[in-house]
């Protein structure tokens, strides 16, 4: 017989903790049984103790057993997803998704709302008119299985991993978000149970990202890979630099805008870099040899499957985007060569500027945020425009260039640092 108070005890101490322990207390927790103020005190151990690979291993399964697991195997075609842990401008998953559909691969994407200085997939879709993320089993289905489009990013519903729903929301009230254990299960119980056959993780890191550090990115994407694996998800993540905003937007539609052109085949280098280089690595995942996803893009079969995407979520894929009522563009205040642009600052002006939320359920303007005129190695003089703020509510105009004031580093003839945009590769080195 169990009990939470020795399981917390334990944990506490150091133990590891058996898989029966593990799934009496979330089953537990799950019913109610085990309150919230246990099971915040078992994070708080977990933050401070850590777990062992078995034990996250099966934390993560007690989780997606608390809810219900999809099943695609009957769609025909092999089924990818990718996950990305938050960024400045990270608006990949837009033309990743239906370019990895036009590629022969099915892509269930279940995507989440953005909090504080980083973007939600979801807002940024509902910023076109009609669409919409809520979406049942049947139609994603549905969807997946039209060879014509084969693609849904949709919000995940209720039932997939309940017991990690109720748990996220204590560690986010306790201080207990920045575990690794319970990121990599939190984000790996809904990958798992949402039922795709492979997995591309894209773990950011730096000054915009989650992980500021390097060694906490490896083990967050280790762990995660791990997980995936060991569920029979074939898996693999990409560690990719978050030091500086990708792209040239930081919003909502601002950033489907850019996606757009993207899917026409132009768009930011770097937008296009690392929407190539997830593709590639989805197909490998999925199996799918002998395809180019730069060719889709070029032949516009990529933009016709993010047309049929959109119409089939109920939204209109040629419908004017929503703009900001009010602009203000900073100029540069000296001459020189732009070495740093600091992600974290571009992505707390954008929040402030209504493009993103502090708590969730909150509103967000549809087309509020950050326009960026110059990125890190571009020459500028005094005068030059830096960046445009796109707002609704003027009054925000303040408050984000405060997050601003020291968000560029400008020299006067050093040559900046950049960093590769994909740092490291990490899969299973059984596989």
């Amino acid at each position: 017989m169990h009990d939470a108070s020795s399981i917390i005890a334990a944990k506490r101490d150091g133990r590891e903790l058996s898989g029966a322990e593990i799934d009496w207390v979330v089953e537990a927790f799950t019913r109610g049984v085990v309150a919230d103020e246990q099971m915040s005190a078992l994070a708080m151990a977990i933050f401070f103790r850590g777990m062992t690979r078995d034990e996250v291993s099966r934390w993560t399964t007690a989780m997606i057993s608390s809810g219900h697991r999809l099943d695609f195997t009957h769609l025909g075609r092999p089924t990818v997803d990718k996950h990305s842990t938050g960024g400045v401008g990270d608006k990949i998953t837009l033309p990743l998704a239906p370019l990895v559909a036009a590629c022969g691969a099915a892509v269930p994407q279940l995507s989440g709302r953005g909090l504080g200085h980083t973007g939600g997939t979801l807002d940024k879709l509902e910023s076109i008119p009609g669409w919409r993320a809520d979406l049942d089993t049947s139609e994603m289905a549905e969807i997946l299985s039209d060879p014509e489009v084969g693609a849904v990013v949709c919000a995940a519903s209720s039932d997939l991993a309940p017991a990690d729903r109720r748990l996220y929301a204590l560690r986010d009230v306790t201080g207990t978000v920045e575990s690794i254990p319970l990121i990599a299960s939190s984000i790996m119980s809904k990958k798992i149970a949402e039922g795709t056959g492979a997995l591309v993780l894209d773990v950011k890191v730096g000054s915009g990202a989650f992980m500021k550090k390097l060694d906490d990115a490896r083990e967050l994407a280790q762990t995660m890979v791990d997980l995936g694996n060991d569920a029979g998800v074939r898996t693999m993540a990409l560690l990719t630099a978050m030091d500086a905003p990708l792209g040239h937007t930081a919003g909502n539609a601002l950033e489907v805008r850019e996606s757009l052109e993207v899917l026409a085949g132009g768009g930011p280098s770097d937008v296009v870099e690392l929407t190539l280089e997830l593709a590639r690595e989805m197909l490998k995942a999925a199996g799918i040899d002998g395809v180019d996803p730069a060719d889709k893009l070029r032949d516009g079969s990529a933009m016709d499957r993010w047309r049929r995407m959109i119409a089939a979520q109920g939204g209109d894929p040629y419908a004017a985007l929503p703009t900001a009522r009010h602009t203000e563009v900073l100029l540069s205040e000296s001459d020189g060569v732009v070495c740093g642009l600091d992600a974290m600052a571009v992505g707390l002006a954008a929040w402030r500027l209504g493009a993103g939320r502090e708590r969730q359920g909150e509103p967000v303007q549809a087309g509020a945020g950050i326009e960026l005129h110059v990125k890190p190695g571009e020459t500028v003089s005094v005068g030059t425009p830096l960046v445009t703020l796109h707002t609704d509510t003027p009054e925000r105009f303040a408050a984000a260039k405060a997050a601003l004031s020291e968000a560029w580093t400008v020299v006067a003839d050093a040559p900046p640092v950049i960093t590769p945009l994909v740092i490291e590769r990490i899969e299973d080195p059984s596989r």
